[in-house]
């Protein structure tokens, strides 16, 4: 029940653009349970838009370790991976 109501909480900063807050939540959810695959994909998105790509990855990696067949983790990873590698050509180019 907990669980549940901070998963929407975090779901509504999500709506809101709120994303540090939203990973609080999402990142609470996990204490309660480890196994529940959508709080970690929530939580890959708003590393992704707060531009933690390395953290979206370990969220995704998670899942998929759980869920092989999950395409949110899929595509989160791959949005996770084209963050990070932009972010290493802009640093060679420094």
């Amino acid at each position: 029940e907990k669980f549940k109501t901070l998963k929407n909480e975090g779901n509504d900063f999500v709506k809101k653009g709120k994303y540090e807050e939203a990973v609080n939540k999402y990142s609470e959810c996990m204490t309660l349970n480890t196994k529940e695959c959508t709080v970690y994909t929530n939580r890959a998105l708003c590393y992704l838009k707060l531009y933690k790509y390395e953290e979206a990855k370990q969220d995704c990696d998670h899942v998929l370790q759980i869920e092989d067949s999950n395409i949110k983790a899929f595509y989160r990873r791959a949005l996770a991976y084209k963050g990070l590698q932009v972010r290493k050509k802009n640093m060679a180019g420094i």
